[in-house]
């Protein structure tokens, strides 16, 4: 019973917090939706008021073009008046003017588009401001028949600088407001006496407005109800059957005309988002309590089936124990595999440099026996021109010897730097000083087999690598190259190089081409003969390029195939 009672108060508290909740969500959906009301109103307050401040000014802009005309200045020297008005009344219709007038400073018409249509004009404050020098603008209503007009009034200077005459240009309102009545949103002008003076509501013509109320045509008070909903002027009126009955009051002064643009913009949109808002937050809330309810529920049930489950899972906890000691056991194994799989790869890479060394033994030794011997000879020489007294002689004999000692020790370094395994970690390399090395290793089996090699002289150019191993690199694709030359009449190899943003080495032979070169670098992949290789140079000669950030990629080209060593180019961005 307990229990029942305290869910019972725990639901009524829950209803409570959503209601709660739903009236912020309402009150603040419907206070965003407001000010998107509001904006779009004011954008299409601002263009009717645009519409008509330009339909005004206009006649404005015609008056004073007009004012200086000849034939209305010749009306102050006793010109012809039917010439002055022909031309008014021509004026007026080209523009659309109801009316065209001139007058003398004093008020006199000396000329109109249409006689006597003009009331007193002494007693228009803007008619008053044209005799004073200035523009003149203001709006008028006839009582009788309540026609509404607006005048544009422009004064006409004399030869003595004094305003001498005024021509006015007199507008139809009801012509301007007939383009836009009965669009959205409802709109209205005000004068300086709140009266309604334009509007695209037609029976709210001659309403008057001010701050405390709103007057109908016949002075009877409307009945209107205001209040301020985040910082926007809303209205509940009954003011027309076409003026929203939920409406957002907006205004804005046009001192230019002398008017104050009004409209009323309908709020149901709002309405409609912030209850939409807030149905949307009541619904996920509910659903979202229900869905705790009915979790409090199951979680009776789950209890005990937890207690079960945790026997299971302690029975199935010694079982995971021993097979996890499996898995470490076998992943132990698995780490000594790799190790073991990656000194064989360090084992492959040497085997490669001495099967290279293997191929090119016969050819290092004619290299080195030749110098050996020429030492031998220009000793005895030397020995034998210092019995003479031939001192001389005997010292461009040593020079030689020295020269042909320095040739034989860079051969010898050049072997064992190929020989020996690489520790130092990548760096900059000179690609000319290491393509050198490569030539001098393989000239002389070149030489034996009649290949002719051309290389590119490289100077400047620096590549990130190891020394030993890109030497390495071009050493198998020489002899490669060489071996697949070895049953052809033509034997050239072509090394060039582009020195680009990468730097790109290629190895051009004159040989039958690659067969498959989709599987060129396949491991123990080759084309020779058995005992003729194994298969592992440029598998080792692709890792080593890929471990230095390049590529190398081969291709059949006209008349052979090409090696292409993509490298990357060392500068002091890399360096860092």
């Amino acid at each position: 019973m307990v229990d029942e009672f305290r869910r019972f108060w725990v639901v009524l508290a829950f209803l409570g917090a959503v209601c709660v909740l739903s009236w912020g969500v309402w009150s603040y959906g419907y206070a965003q939706a407001l000010g998107q009301v509001a904006a779009r109103g004011q954008a299409d307050l601002a263009l009717a008021a645009d519409r008509l401040v330009t339909g005004l000014l206009r006649y404005r802009a015609t008056a004073v073009l007009l004012v200086d005309h000849p034939v209305l200045q010749a009306l102050h020297r006793g010109g012809d008046p039917a010439e002055a008005e022909a031309f008014l009344l021509a004026s007026a219709d080209r523009t659309g003017a109801a009316l065209a007038v001139y007058s003398d400073r004093k008020g006199r018409i000396l000329a109109s588009s249409t006689p006597g249509a003009l009331p007193e004009l002494t007693t228009r404050a803007w008619f008053g401001r044209a005799v004073q020098g200035a523009l003149g603008s203001g709006y008028d209503v006839d009582a009788g028949s309540g026609e509404r007009s607006y005048a544009q009034a422009a004064p006409a200077f004399g030869p003595d600088g004094r305003v001498r005459g005024v021509l006015i240009m007199v507008v139809d309102l009801e012509g301007i407001e007939g383009e836009w009545r009965g669009s959205r949103p409802s709109v209205f002008f005000t004068g300086a006496a709140g009266d309604v003076i334009v509007t695209n509501r037609s029976e709210m013509l001659f309403w008057r407005w001010d701050a405390a109320r709103v007057a109908m045509a016949d002075g009877q008070p409307a009945e209107v109800r205001r209040r301020e909903v985040a910082g926007h002027d809303l209205w509940r009126q009954r003011l027309s059957d076409y003026v929203p009955p939920r409406a957002l009051h907006l205004q804005q002064p046009l001192p230019v005309v002398g008017l104050t643009a009004r409209a009323l913009v309908d709020v149901a949109p709002a309405r409609r988002i912030a209850g939409l808002q807030t149905m949307v937050v009541a619904v996920l809330c509910l659903g979202f309590g229900a869905l705790l309810w009915v979790l409090a529920l199951r979680r009776r049930a789950l209890t005990a089936a937890n207690a079960a489950l945790e026997g299971r899972v302690r029975a199935r906890t010694a079982e995971l124990e021993a097979a996890n000691g499996a898995l470490r056991q076998e992943v132990m194994e698995r780490e000594e595999a790799e190790a073991a799989l990656r000194r064989a790869q360090v084992d492959l890479v040497q085997a490669g440099k001495l099967s290279a060394l293997g191929q090119m033994s016969a050819g290092i030794s004619h290299e080195l026996n030749q110098p050996l011997m020429a030492i031998r000879q220009f000793a005895e020489n030397g020995g034998a021109f210092i019995e003479r007294g031939r001192p001389d002689r005997a010292g461009e004999n040593l020079a030689r010897i020295a020269a042909l000692a320095t040739r034989a020790a860079r051969i010898i370094r050049n072997l064992r730097a190929f020989a020996n395994g690489e520790s130092e970690p990548m760096g900059r390399v000179d690609l000319g000083a290491v393509l050198e090395q490569a030539v001098e290793l393989t000239e002389v089996r070149l030489a034996a087999e009649g290949v002719a090699l051309d290389c590119a002289t490289v100077t400047g150019v620096a590549v990130r690598g190891g020394e030993v191993r890109l030497g390495q690199v071009f050493v198998n694709l020489i002899n490669n190259a060489a071996d697949a030359m070895a049953e052809h009449p033509e034997k050239r190899i072509a090394i060039t190089v582009e020195a680009g943003a990468r730097v790109v080495v290629r190895v051009r032979d004159t040989g039958p081409g690659i067969s498959d070169p989709e599987k060129v670098f396949e491991p123990f992949y080759s084309t020779k003969e058995v005992g003729g290789g194994m298969g592992l140079g440029l598998s080792i000669s692709y890792g080593l390029v890929q471990s230095f950030g390049g590529n190398i990629r081969g291709a059949n080209v006209s008349g052979g195939a090409e090696f292409a060593v993509e490298l990357e180019r060392w500068s002091e961005e890399v360096a860092a």
